[in-house]
């Protein structure tokens, strides 16, 4: 079934924000060496989001409902534009970038239930790792990394009420701010157990 593109030309997507309880996040080795990502796939026409969600952890990562709980979600969609010589100009509806809702799971299953063989489609991934917080946002492909910056933000929050992760030595304002944007101090403790059910 075809993926729902809506009419400026945006793909509807889900986004997946895996963490575990020390704080560091799932990243997934595309297949063939291309790069780094988290799980994210196309939302299907008439699809709700969270049947969207379960599908695609399944699909991407061989994952169930029972393995993770739901977190928070971005309020609204967050949106990339794809290159131009990305852009397939002869197919239709045209399709010229992302817009997608993002969610964040905390991942509550041995590490064995992960796989990437779950359905008979060749694998999005074929290796991956945990990861400090912030890292997905200098591993990603280019165009992604601001929608990966603000979605990390928005759902931060949710994981660290006493304030976001400390920024590493290579972000771009490390050195201008000690603090995350949102003034609060950079929080030492892992995520918060208590940050249950989506926004």
């Amino acid at each position: 079934m075809a993926d729902w593109i809506d009419g400026d030309g945006y793909r509807a997507n889900v986004g997946i924000i895996l963490m575990r309880g020390d704080g560091q996040v799932f990243l997934g080795g595309r297949t063939g060496g291309r790069g780094w990502q988290f799980p994210q796939g196309g939302v299907r026409p008439g699809e709700d989001l969270v049947e969207a969600l379960y599908r695609e952890l399944h699909e991407e990562v061989g994952l169930e409902p029972g393995d993770v709980d739901i977190v928070a979600q971005t309020r609204t969609w967050l949106r990339y534009r794809l290159p131009s010589r990305y852009v397939r100009k002869h197919s239709q509806p045209l399709c010229v970038g992302q817009k997608q809702r993002w969610f964040l799971l905390r991942f509550n299953a041995c590490e064995s239930r992960l796989r990437f063989d779950a359905t008979g489609e060749p694998p999005e991934f074929d290796r991956w790792r945990w990861v400090e917080y912030w890292d997905p946002i200098r591993e990603v492909v280019y165009f992604k990394r601001q929608v990966y910056r603000k979605a990390l933000h928005e759902l931060g929050r949710r994981a660290y009420p006493a304030g976001l992760p400390a920024y590493p030595e290579w972000w771009p304002e490390a050195s201008a701010a000690a603090t995350p944007k949102d003034g609060r101090s950079p929080a030492s403790q892992s995520p918060a157990a208590a940050a249950t059910g989506p926004r």
